[in-house]
C-alpha cells in the first residue's frame, strides 16, 4: 500500500468517526438543544454525493467511509428530530 492511499484511508476514517461524540452525547443526555441539524444536513447531502463518486470510480474506500458517515448522520438527523419532539412534548404539560 502506497502513502498516498493510507492518507486517504486515514482522512476518511477521521471524517466518519467525526459525528461519533455528538451522537453518543445526544444518546446518552436525550437533548440536541444545541445542535445544529443544518450542518448535519450539509454533511450527509456531502457524503450522499461522495458515495455515488465513489460508486462511478469503483473506489471501495470512498464508498465504505461515505456510506458509514452516512448513517452516522442520518443517525444523529433522526436523534435530533426524536429528542426535540420529546421536549416539546415535555414543555406542554
Amino acid at each position: 500500500m502506497e502513502w498516498v492511499e493510507i492518507i486517504g484511508i486515514l482522512a476518511g476514517f477521521f471524517t466518519t468517526i467525526g459525528a461519533v461524540p455528538q451522537i453518543v452525547k445526544a444518546y446518552h443526555s436525550k437533548s440536541v438543544g444545541d445542535v445544529s441539524v443544518w450542518m448535519f444536513f450539509a454533511i450527509l447531502a456531502g457524503v450522499i454525493l461522495w458515495t455515488i463518486y465513489g460508486l462511478i470510480q469503483k473506489d471501495w474506500p470512498i464508498i465504505i467511509t461515505n456510506g458509514i458517515s452516512m448513517l452516522l448522520n442520518g443517525t444523529m438527523i433522526y436523534f435530533y428530530y426524536k429528542f426535540t419532539e420529546k421536549s416539546f412534548t415535555r414543555k406542554k404539560r
